[in-house]
């Protein structure tokens, strides 16, 4: 099967160049800078996930809330309003957190721990990389791609 060629494509050849200047390592960043920026983006990547989990912890817990609000409804409607009224007022609404609902940690990570992180983050890319992104790992794409073969393109 012969491979056709999109008219909408640069040629093979142009994609195959190597990274766009976007991803390129600035005049003077040493391989060490390189290096430690790629830890730097690696650990805010696992920020981002653990970010991710903690809004998806927000509103599973919500959820969670809302449902059990439904229950004591139906506990009530079965007939057994000691036990829904004791549930509804130990549980429904409770803070999971020590004077807290899952929306205030949320606010908090965000407000705190995570903007603080990504600002040192890109501060750091600014200083020493021009504020490049990914350098690390598009020089990794660079060295693990096969060059000239399609699928292993530089860059779109």
């Amino acid at each position: 099967m012969s491979e056709q060629r999109d008219e909408r494509m640069p040629d093979l050849a142009d994609r195959d160049s190597g990274p766009d200047a976007a991803h390129r390592r600035p005049e003077g960043v040493d391989d060490a800078t390189v290096e430690a920026l790629g830890k730097l983006s690696e650990a805010l990547e696992v920020v981002e996930q653990a970010r991710g989990f903690l809004y998806g912890f927000h509103r599973m817990t919500g959820k969670a809330d809302l449902a059990l609000g439904e229950a004591v409804g139906l506990l009530r409607d079965a007939g057994h309003e000691e036990l829904a009224e004791r549930i509804e007022r130990e549980i429904v609404g409770r803070n999971v957190i020590e004077g807290r609902w899952t929306f205030q940690i949320v606010e908090d990570f965000d407000d705190d721990y995570y903007a603080a992180f990504k600002a040192a983050e890109r501060d750091a890319r600014d200083q020493l990389a021009e504020g490049r992104r990914h350098l690390f790992e598009a020089e990794m794409k660079e060295d693990r791609r096969t060059h000239g073969r399609r699928h292993h393109e530089a860059r779109p």
